[in-house]
């Protein structure tokens, strides 16, 4: 039985124990689980009581819904000018999530579109497990903003160069076979069988000792208290075009032309 993160009537996150694992399934299906600030509240609350319970072994974090596991940030409350982010942990980033460091590995079951933040809350997991009809994608360029939730530097980590860099300028998607192929994803499997198959995954790492686990985890990803050490200046140059993108007229405008469902006028200003 699902158990609500927080006490509201419509938590952003619900989460279930199975075994060793926590499933965390962000809960905005009307709106294709875009990231408010409750998301960010219920995500980034389950990722800690994850990280502070020693009988948790291992997280997989999935979508509400059949169609998307997470379309990102919610533009329409960001033309709202809402705070979308933990109001108690800002330090976590993007939806409590993606600067939010923990050592008990964790699992993006893609079950639909993951789409700009969605993508990057795949990029900031240690392993993922896609639908076949998922896509990935950064299409933040074509709102006036850029993926600064650690997307613009992550997704050369994870790809080739040149096929990062396809994803980053031109803002297309791609499908969750090309995904597996680039080495983006590590399994894909037929639509509604998704969440099954990441936590089988799961118990194959909660069969493991789970202190060398959580120690793999650490020295792999360069990580002291809490923080990978060489993300630290990616962010700072991530941080610092954040704040000049964002406050261009541009930025404005692709977050409203979205909400007005017309085609955005830019400036380049």
């Amino acid at each position: 039985m699902a158990d609500a993160v927080s006490s509201d009537a419509a938590p952003g996150a619900l989460t279930e124990r199975r075994g060793n694992t926590l499933v965390v399934t962000i809960n905005r299906p009307e709106a294709r689980n875009a990231v408010n600030q409750a998301v960010s509240v219920g995500l980034g609350n389950a990722l800690q009581q994850a990280q502070d319970d020693p009988e948790i072994w291992a997280v997989v974090v999935t979508g509400a819904g059949d169609k998307s596991f997470c379309a990102g940030a919610d533009l329409k409350a960001i033309s709202r000018g809402e705070n979308i982010f933990h109001p108690d942990h800002p330090e976590w980033g993007f939806a409590g999530f993606v600067q939010h460091f923990i050592d008990k590995p964790v699992i993006a079951a893609v079950n639909g579109t993951a789409l700009g933040g969605g993508t990057e809350l795949a990029l900031a997991s240690d392993l993922v497990v896609a639908q076949a009809s998922a896509q990935f994608g950064l299409p933040e360029v074509k709102r006036g903003l850029i993926a600064a939730a650690g997307g613009v530097f992550r997704i050369v980590d994870q790809l080739p160069r040149k096929v990062a860099m396809q994803l980053l300028l031109t803002g297309e998607p791609i499908g969750a076979e090309e995904a597996l192929r680039w080495g983006l994803i590590n399994q894909v499997v037929a639509d509604g069988a998704v969440l099954d198959a990441a936590v089988a995954l799961a118990d194959r790492i909660t069969g493991n000792a789970p202190l060398a686990v959580q120690a793999s985890k650490r020295v792999a990803a360069g990580a002291d208290d809490g923080e990978i050490t060489a993300e630290k200046d990616a962010w700072k140059r991530s941080n610092r075009a954040m704040r000049v993108v964002f406050s261009s007229e541009d930025a404005m405008e692709g977050p409203m032309a979205f909400a007005q469902k017309r085609a955005p006028v830019w400036k380049a200003r």
